[in-house]
């Protein structure tokens, strides 16, 4: 996952001022509506934020989505038009913020964090991303474009859709409810590569090995991380805290907070499978050193006596009677030969080797 970010970046500054901290993940902010009821549906992507401000008394529901939260600019006038409070906005601008949900007079403000994983680094890439939620209108900040909504959006485009009959708290939950599906493709992504590492564990004691094992830990602490503060947001709407979030759709909140618990369950078996794994290559790699010495160890003890005979008849006295026996080397060779049958015996029947 992606470093935190440098809260000192914005230091000194009061309380309320907007400073981006984070990367800036695209180059322009994005803005895009939908603007929908039962019956119509429009939808346009704008260059100015201005174009959604007409939105914000109709009748309908309207969801404006930004990608990109670089633009100070732009942010404050966001804030000027829905009377925002600049807290909210600074929290929206600081991509470190906390997980949380907040209710104010007009509005209700979510923020955590929306989880991808990348094929390319094979690493889980995090962003913020924030909620406003109005009577009627929905306004949703990314730090970069991409495609998780895409389904989400082709739900609102279909006619007679839930989505199109239900109102902007519904649509907040749609937003959230994709999100959470989005932790269970990662999830299952690293339930594949622990169930490779797992595998790989009777072949391999290659130092790789335990770097990915120390990865996959890594990315498993840090996905619940991510994950659990949501449980305490979605927890807080089913205690029915927020007004602007009818309670006919409660139960599908519930239906989150369900799947959040499964992850977070999902997420400590694997830590525990992985924490196996680890103990396991260590386990492997110790007794790969135990046969290894026990290989030099009996090696040695074989050629201890051996070395012993050799260093007798290499000593240099003069009077040695063997020197001259015509079968002394062959009778050197017969002991060798001897010695090391009588340890092979030995050592096989210990079940040594």
């Amino acid at each position: 996952m992606e470093p935190l970010t440098k809260t000192s970046e914005k230091a000194g500054f009061s309380p309320g001022t907007l400073v981006h901290v984070g990367e800036k993940k695209v180059e322009k902010t994005r803005i895009r509506i939908m603007d929908y009821d039962l019956d119509h549906i429009r939808e346009k992507e704008v260059n100015h934020i201005e174009e959604c401000f007409p939105f914000k008394d109709g009748p309908s529901v309207t969801w404006s989505n930004i990608d990109g939260l670089h633009e100070i600019d732009l942010i404050e006038k966001i804030g000027g038009y829905f009377d925002i409070h600049p807290l909210i906005l600074e929290d929206i601008v600081h991509t470190g913020t906390r997980p949380k949900i907040e209710e104010f007079d007009s509005f209700t403000f979510i923020v955590f964090k929306m989880l991808y994983y990348d094929e390319k680094t094979e690493d889980i890439l995090d962003e913020q991303f924030s909620i406003i939620l109005g009577s009627n209108f929905v306004i949703s900040f990314q730090e970069r474009v991409g495609t998780i909504f895409n389904p989400l959006r082709d739900r609102i485009r279909t006619a007679k859709s839930r989505v199109r009959r239900k109102g902007a708290d519904y649509l907040t939950y749609a937003l959230i409810d994709t999100v959470v599906d989005n932790y269970f493709i990662i999830l299952e992504i690293l339930e594949d590569k622990i169930e490779a590492l797992d595998e790989e564990l009777f072949t391999s004691t290659a130092k790789e090995t335990f770097h990915d094992i120390n990865n996959m830990k890594r990315r498993l602490i840090e996905l619940k991380k991510a994950i659990s503060p949501l449980r305490e947001i979605i927890s807080a709407v089913q205690r029915k805290e927020f007004s602007l979030i009818d309670e006919s759709n409660l139960i599908f909140f519930k239906d989150i907070y369900d799947h959040v618990i499964h992850i977070q369950e999902t997420i400590d078996i694997n830590r525990e499978l992985v924490s196996g794994l680890h103990d396991i290559f260590l386990t492997n790699v110790n007794n790969r050193m135990n046969e290894i010495m026990k290989t030099l160890t009996i090696t040695a003890t074989i050629f201890i006596p051996l070395t012993f005979i050799a260093g007798i008849y290499g000593m240099n006295f003069k009077h040695m009677p063997e020197l001259e026996w015509i079968w002394g080397y062959s009778a050197v060779w017969s002991v060798f030969i001897g010695v090391v049958g009588i340890m092979f015996y030995y050592f096989k029947k210990k079940d040594w080797f």
